[in-house]
């Protein structure tokens, strides 16, 4: 059993403390911070917390605590990560890590430092769909990985500090590309070193100096490419989808809408249907177990149950890092309008070189390109000649 402190009453915390105490678990919040008194007392009714303040330190330094769980504005992640750090607790903390990645790093090396457990807690990948898909991936289901394309789009975020780019680092890039540049890494491959970056991004609706809209292309070390696409400016609710494409196969994965639970209603749901949804009449898309959907629930039994058995969990602060460093040069590329490279000051995955491009083989003297079934049943191969180079095709 553990006992938490919650940074945060906003919507994170609550989904957070919702997963936390799902399920008849044995984990419980027991003390919740807020800047705000009211917010802070009416989380501490809402979840039965015993213990509330306004102080960061007291909370962080709760003896009866001995996790910290981070949902708090993207400028006081590393205030509140150090905060922890010295306190010699176990550190969770929500995405992105830092708003750049020298802050991401300087986070990282105060719980390496201190050598306390760190969670960086990316939901998306640990949602149920993503879980199982990534095992197919590991099983070599799709061959070589060759493309991820994960897109988030809904119509903007919910509180005044993500609108704010000294807040928070920037605008939908920062709130939400974290999570698809994650998704690709984990489907990837880790260990494989992100090169460079190219995309493009702008202001398209609303009336605030950060980004809106974005669409970029990371590529990765064995040619693999990630592609993200965000938005705080589409309509109709939340977009939540991956695609993996490799040498052997497919993923197409649909997280939010049209996933099968679809809702027609002319008198109204009468309060809330889904984080991001735009309407409560008309066609509704519900979720049966929103924590769970998202990936919370699993996230938190992973990041729990590695803290128990002294090991590393899935998501942690070097992968924080990691994607901070490849959005610094996300932000360098719409700026230059050219490709730029994603700088890993401390890079702990594979050296390998990935130059060679592997070839199949279909005789002694050729290389298979492709092969078909047309039409009359007949089979075409397209071939390539080892020697030359030439590209021949021959029916069966």
């Amino acid at each position: 059993m553990h006992k938490i402190t919650m940074l945060g009453t906003g919507l994170i915390s609550t989904f957070y403390t919702q997963s936390l105490h799902a399920d008849r678990s044995a984990d419980r919040v027991t003390m919740v911070y807020s800047r705000s008194e009211e917010r802070a007392k009416q989380f501490a009714r809402d979840w039965s917390v015993p213990r509330w303040t306004t102080n960061l330190a007291e909370a962080v330094n709760d003896p009866d605590t001995d996790v910290v769980v981070i949902g708090l504005p993207n400028n006081i992640h590393e205030k509140a990560v150090k905060a922890a750090a010295d306190a010699g607790k176990a550190v969770l903390c929500t995405k992105p890590l830092g708003r750049t990645a020298e802050e991401a790093k300087r986070m990282l090396d105060a719980v390496e430092k201190a050598g306390v457990f760190h969670g960086y807690l990316e939901d998306l990948v640990y949602t149920p769909k993503t879980l199982k898909a990534a095992e197919s991936v590991r099983k070599g289901a799709l061959g070589k990985v060759l493309w991820a394309r994960s897109r988030e789009t809904h119509p903007g975020p919910h509180s005044d500090w993500f609108w704010d780019k000294e807040q928070s680092g920037g605008g939908a890039v920062i709130d939400m590309g974290c999570h698809c540049i994650e998704i690709a890494r984990n489907f990837i491959g880790k260990d494989v070193r992100p090169a460079e970056v190219i995309c493009w991004m702008d202001t398209q609706v609303h009336p605030i100096e950060a980004e809106d809209s974005a669409v970029g292309l990371v590529r990765y070390a064995n040619g693999a490419v990630g592609q993200f696409e965000v938005s705080w400016t589409f309509r109709g609710g939340m977009d939540l989808r991956d695609e993996v494409s490799g040498t052997e196969g497919t993923i197409w994965l649909n997280h939010w809408l049209r996933t099968g639970f679809e809702l027609f209603t002319s008198a109204g749901e009468k309060g809330y249907v889904a984080e991001k949804a735009e309407n409560d009449t008309g066609w509704l898309f519900p979720v049966g177990d929103e924590p769970a959907a998202l990936g919370y629930t699993s996230m938190f039994s992973d990041m729990l149950n590695s803290l128990d058995e002294g090991k590393k969990p899935m998501e942690d602060f070097y992968d924080g890092y990691v994607v901070n460093a490849v959005m610094d040069a996300v932000y360098e590329s719409a700026r230059t309008k050219k490709w730029e490279p994603v700088v890993i000051e401390d890079w702990r995955g594979s050296t390998e070189d990935f130059s060679d491009k592997e070839l199949k083989e279909y005789d002694d003297d050729h290389f298979l390109v492709k092969e078909e079934i047309l039409p009359d049943g007949r089979k075409k191969l397209i071939l390539k000649e080892k020697s030359g180079g030439k590209i021949i095709q021959r029916v069966q």
